[in-house]
């Protein structure tokens, strides 16, 4: 009854309540998991019922048909449920053009929101949960009622979406918003709850986080900066009074990744070594996974001009520094309390005139930490709470700081085995490597440099004992390509260039093992860098130059290692030269025949250089490949300081593959006394972890190299052969019918992987016939369209003659009345030109006889005057009217000549090209 009471409140809260919010819905989801199963029906899809080119569901689904899809717009406030509210009802009635779709909402927080075409099932667009910050629907008694909707993330943190859709079933939103607070909870274990956890090995209760500060001020342009650094005090410049942001990035680097479910807050406080009740909570803008699924990105608003941050808004004296700490705490879904990472970096506060770009060094700093842990411990009586999946308690966590901090107060000298140091291997790129070096070898090495430039074809004698000594780290880039022969190397250039740009199949397994590889180098720390953009790109280019091999672990350890020493494009070189011409690419083959050759050769020459370390080792059951597989996959790049690694690599292009024989012996018979005091277990773990770390000191670095240059390793060739007889003999005395069956599962495996390229090709081949078919349909549909537009154009055409002859007519009409008009007005001219003439005459006449007329005659010539009078009066007015109406004519004469002209010009003009147009396109496709 308890349930049900809940499961009636819930169901009136989210009807009235109308927001869910993704971030805490452990009540809530306890309820869904009760409701579920009455209001909605899950749909279970099997692969019979998907047509090709459909997108697969998740498996626990719902899906929700007869919903329109109104549209979406920008929003700044993701969480607020006035801003969501407003949209909702602007998006709705403004929706012109609705879209019908169908949603199907997952299951679990894992899975994705998709969007139907109701009519083909495929895909429209889709959304992560994880991107999925707020569901919103409409109050009931508003025209919103029947309408919901969900903000996401769009692209990255900083931009954020709201999608609304209308209900045709207004009780369907209810419905549907059960579904999103299902997917929203946490995902709950699917083993029994009295199950126990897995066991852990050696390392696997230690996880790896590697956690980045940026810091982002305001550049009044509306938009955020990340502030620079100094480049040798590494400390963030800042600029008073300016807001600002903090963004955190949570990359982990251990192979077992926990699952982080949202912060649960970002602080900041001034100073160093701070309380905790000196921390001051800031504001939350966004928390989730970036684009790319590498990341956990925690972005926060700063107000600096608050009192509690006055001392880092207060200008910096010259030269002088201060100190600033971070924390950010993460609800982790396999651990029982939150985790906190603290973060202390210098910052100055500089003058607002002060140039900060230069220089500057990386914009982000980067920490790593440690997070041990061990499974919580429950009595048999005792049963876990079925919404809860902690597995973990904290033992400990510990940054790279601290612990580099703490070594160096610990005694100088080789650790013991049992100390808390040696529990944990090497990261791998650890140690620096000084450029430095005495003039004297500088000189000797540039005598041999511009010799060996005359001829690069020959190599100069006195290389190889330069070489055993190492090459000065300033010039490894050029020695290391004139080793390889990549001085000329234009055409793989270029190639590179057009790899690059290609897809690679193995486009994940590179992805993954890019943030494992050279963890403790700042350039490759950084997600996102320079130094895994580039990384990424020469694996990738790799792995589609050699189809065969494609991508392998080893590759990326040996790119970094090339990486540090010249730009991508001769490092893809090199890289191609050691796989191709230095036996590495044989390592790799699908049997990994030529690697079991390997360490059959290595165990050969343990026989006969330590013999006794060899019968320990075959006590113990130990074989080469247990402890040796990385040391021929990797050239020791993985966990061996980079001093050591790049020593190796002279040797390896200087010597060819048979270095790593030299130095594995060499790592051997140095640590021969302590591996014989060792089991089983202690000599994996003694390889694992004492043994890089002891060479940490360039000394013995140093010691280790001249031993193994001082070995002489024969009778590889001789251990070879017996490594083939031994096969071969191995082979012939298999009983026939386990060759047969090894025979028929190699065979087997080749017909599933040829079974599957031939399903994948038969998928490709129905995909490009529906593609094909649809250009079809839609050329058939243009085709019918034009050919319509056609006949319309072609009667328009009709029409226009028409109206061209008419207008043609009337203009000669216009024409022929306009001569008509002139040569009356031309003749009343004349006619008014001779009464003029008369009446000058009769004026003249006057004046002569004036003095002679009588009184008669007077009275006779002023009666004619005034007729005269009338009559010029008269043909004047006549004259005006005329010249009126021939105005009024040439007028309409000039616009009907001018529409004739502007009909021929435009319209008619372009109505003939489109025609020629279709008429030739139409021609050229049948011809």
């Amino acid at each position: 009854s308890g349930v049900e009471h809940t499961t009636k409140l819930s169901l009136q809260t989210l009807n009235n309540g109308q927001t869910l919010d993704n971030a805490d819905h452990q009540q809530f989801s306890m309820v869904c998991q009760v409701v579920h199963g009455q209001v909605i029906h899950l749909q279970k899809y099997e692969p019979s019922d998907l047509s090709p080119g459909t997108p697969v569901p998740d498996e626990d689904s719902v899906v929700f048909s007869k919903l329109t899809y109104v549209g979406c717009a920008s929003v700044n406030a993701p969480r607020s449920e006035v801003e969501a509210l407003r949209m909702v009802s602007i998006l709705r009635s403004q929706c012109q053009m609705p879209l019908d779709v169908t949603l199907s909402v997952p299951g679990v927080s894992e899975g994705t929101v998709r969007l139907l075409d109701p009519q083909t099932s495929t895909e429209i667009a889709n959304y992560p949960i994880y991107k999925i910050l707020f569901c919103v629907r409409g109050h009931d008694g508003t025209p919103e009622s029947d309408c919901f909707a969900f903000t996401e993330s769009h692209y990255n943190t900083e931009i954020f979406r709201i999608h609304v859709f209308r209900c045709e079933i207004q009780e369907a939103v209810s419905r549907i918003l059960y579904s999103f607070a299902t997917a929203f909870r946490r995902s709950a274990n699917k083993a029994p709850l009295a199950a126990k956890a897995p066991p852990l090995t050696p390392d696997s209760d230690v996880f790896t986080f590697t956690v980045s500060l940026e810091i982002k001020e305001d550049d009044g342009k509306g938009t955020f900066s990340a502030v620079s650094k100094d480049k040798d005090r590494q400390s963030f410049k800042l600029r008073p009074g300016m807001v600002k942001k903090i963004v955190i990035y949570v990359q982990q680097t251990s192979n077992n990744e926990l699952a982080i479910e949202r912060c649960f807050g970002l602080l900041l406080s001034p100073g160093k070594n701070v309380k905790n009740s000196d921390m001051h909570l800031l504001d939350l803008e966004s928390m989730g996974k970036s684009s790319d699924g590498k990341s956990y990105i925690i972005t926060g608003s700063w107000n600096p001009n608050t009192p509690q941050f006055q001392a880092v808004n207060e200008e910096t004296p010259k030269d002088k520094f201060m100190y600033m700490t971070t924390a950010v705490d993460l609800v982790i879904t396999e651990v029982e309390e939150p985790v906190r990472f603290l973060l202390e970096t210098r910052v100055r506060v500089c003058s607002p005139n002060e140039r900060l770009f230069w220089p500057f060094s990386k914009r982000s700093y980067t920490e790593t930490f440690y997070l041990k842990l061990r499974p919580v411990r429950t009595s048999s009586n005792t049963e876990r709470k079925s919404n809860s999946d902690t597995l973990y308690e904290v033992v400990s966590l510990e940054s790279e700081t601290e612990r580099e901090r703490r070594k160096t107060t610990a005694s100088p000298g080789i650790l013991s085995c049992g100390s808390h140091d040696n529990d944990e291997p090497l990261l791998s790129g650890s140690g620096d490597v000084s450029k430095e070096c005495g003039e004297k070898i500088l000189e000797t090495w540039g005598d041999l440099l511009s010799k060996w430039h005359l001829n690069l074809a020959v190599r100069p004698k006195q290389l190889p004992a330069l070489v055993r000594n190492g090459v000065p780290e300033a010039l490894r880039g050029e020695v290391w390509q004139l080793l390889a022969g990549c001085h000329n190397n234009d055409h793989l250039v270029e190639e590179y260039r057009t790899l690059i740009t290609k897809e690679s199949p193995q486009d994940s397994a590179i992805t993954r093992d890019i943030n494992r590889t050279f963890p403790a180098h700042d350039y490759f720390k950084d997600t996102g860098g320079d130094g895994q953009d580039s990384l990424y790109k020469i694996c990738k280019a790799y792995s589609v130059y050699d189809e065969e091999i494609g991508y392998c672990q080893g590759q990326s350890f040996l790119a970094a290692v090339l990486l540090l020493h010249m730009p991508e494009e001769q490092a893809f070189s090199v890289l191609v030269k050691i796989m191709f011409e230095y036996g590495l690419r044989e390592l790799f083959k699908q049997n990994f025949e030529d690697l079991h050759c390997k360490f059959f050769q290595l165990e050969r020459l343990m026989q006969e250089c330590i013999p006794d370390l060899y019968t320990h080792f075959l006590n113990l059951s130990l074989e080469a490949h247990m402890y040796a597989s990385q040391w021929f996959l990797t050239l020791f790049t993985a966990k061996f300081p980079l001093y050591m690694v790049f020593h190796i690599i002279d040797l390896l292009l200087c010597e060819g593959i048979s270095v790593i024989f030299n130095v594995a012996l060499a790592l051997l018979k140095t640590s021969k006394d302590d591996l014989l005091q060792t089991d089983f277990e202690g000599a994996l773990k003694f390889f694992r972890v004492p043994v890089p770390k002891r060479y940490r000191s360039e000394e013995n670095a140093k010691k280790l190299m001249e031993l193994a240059c001082s070995m002489k390793v024969t009778k590889l060739k001789k251990y070879e052969k017996e490594y083939h007889t031994i096969r071969e003999q191995q082979e012939q005395q298999e009983a026939p019918i386990e060759r047969y069956e090894r025979e028929n599962r190699r065979l087997q495996e080749a017909n599933m992987r040829l079974e599957q390229e031939n399903d994948d090709l038969a998928h490709e081949l129905v995909s490009s016939k529906i593609a094909l078919r649809k250009d079809l349909d839609n050329a058939e549909e243009k085709s019918d369209a034009l050919n319509k537009e056609l006949l319309i154009t072609k009667q328009k055409l009709v029409e226009s003659e028409d109206e061209k002859r008419r207008l043609e007519e009337e203009s000669a009409q216009l024409k022929e009345m306009c001569r008509r008009e002139l040569d009356k007005s031309e003749s009343e001219i004349k006619k008014n030109g001779s009464i003029i003439g008369e009446y000058k005459q009769v004026i003249s006449t006057r004046k002569e006889g004036s003095e002679e007329d009588t009184d008669e005659e007077k009275e006779a010539l002023k009666n004619q005057l005034r007729e005269m009078e009338l009559e010029l009066a008269q043909t004047k007015l006549q004259l005006v009217e005329a010249e009126c109406k021939i105005q009024d004519l040439e007028h309409h004469l000039g616009l009907a000549l001018n529409e004739v002209q502007a009909a021929k010009k435009t319209w008619f003009n372009r109505t003939l090209s489109s025609i020629k147009t279709v008429t030739g396109a139409q021609g050229k496709e049948s011809v």
